[in-house]
C-alpha cells in the first residue's frame, strides 16, 4: 500500500527513525500508526543487540548530588563517538543513569561482576532462611534460586527496575538509548558515596 508524506513525518517525529525506516514500518503495517511504531521499536531493539559488540571509546563523566548533599554520584557513560557524546540526549540519558545509582543503590553494574564468594554467601543465607521457615527439602534449591536472582535483580545496575519506569530495567533503557543513536552505548563504572556510611576497607 502506499502512504502519504503527512504520515511518513508523524511516524518520524514520534520515534525519531528515519525517513526509510518509517515508510517500510508504514507500509508493512497496513498503515497502522500504533503497529509501525511496535514495528520500529523491535527493529531498534534488535539493531542494538548488533551493535553490543562496538568499541566505545567516547562519552561523559555525570556528577550528580541528591537530598542536599547527602548522597553523591559519579557515573562514566560510554558511546561510540563525540557528537553523540554532545547531545542533549545523551547529557539527559547519562543524568538519568545517575539518578537511577543515587536512588537504587547498586553494588555492580552486571552480575557478571559480582564476586564468587558473594553469591555463595547469599546462597548460603538463602538456604539457612528457607530451612528456619520449614521450608521442604525438594524445593529449596528452587527458593534458593530465586532469592539469588532477587538479591542479583536488586543489587546489579543493569537488572534494576528502572526508576520512573519499573516495567522497564535498566538494561532496556540502555538497549533504548542504543537503537536512538545508532550507537553503542555502555555504563564503565560508578561510584556511590552517601554521608555517615562506613568507609570501605
Amino acid at each position: 500500500m502506499s502512504v502519504s508524506t503527512a504520515e511518513i513525518k508523524l511516524l518520524r517525529e514520534q520515534t525519531g527513525a528515519g525517513i526509510l525506516d518509517c515508510r517500510k514500518a508504514l507500509e508493512e503495517n497496513g498503515g497502522d500508526m500504533e503497529k509501525a511504531i511496535a514495528f520500529l521499536r523491535e527493529k531498534g531493539l534488535a539493531d542494538a543487540e548488533k551493535r553490543s559488540g562496538r568499541e566505545t571509546g567516547n562519552g561523559r563523566l555525570e556528577l550528580y548530588d541528591h537530598g542536599d548533599g547527602r548522597v553523591g554520584v559519579m557515573v562514566e557513560v560510554n558511546c561510540e563517538t563525540d557528537f553523540v557524546a554532545r547531545t542533549d540526549e545523551f547529557r539527559t540519558f547519562t543524568h538519568e543513569i545517575a539518578l537511577q545509582i543515587a536512588a537504587a543503590s547498586p553494588k555492580w553494574i552486571t552480575d557478571a561482576q559480582v564476586p564468587e564468594d558473594i553469591i555463595a554467601g547469599e546462597k548460603e543465607i538463602a538456604r539457612r532462611r528457607a530451612l528456619d521457615e520449614g521450608k521442604p527439602e525438594k524445593v529449596i534449591d528452587r527458593i534458593v534460586d530465586g532469592r539469588l536472582e532477587k538479591f542479583l535483580d536488586e543489587r546489579c545496575l543493569m537488572r534494576q527496575a528502572y526508576i520512573r519506569d519499573e516495567d522497564k530495567s535498566v538494561e532496556e533503557l540502555v538497549k533504548e538509548m542504543i537503537a536512538n543513536t545508532g550507537e553503542n552505548i555502555s555504563i564503565r563504572r560508578f561510584k556511590r558515596w552517601e554521608v555517615g556510611e562506613e568507609k570501605e576497607v
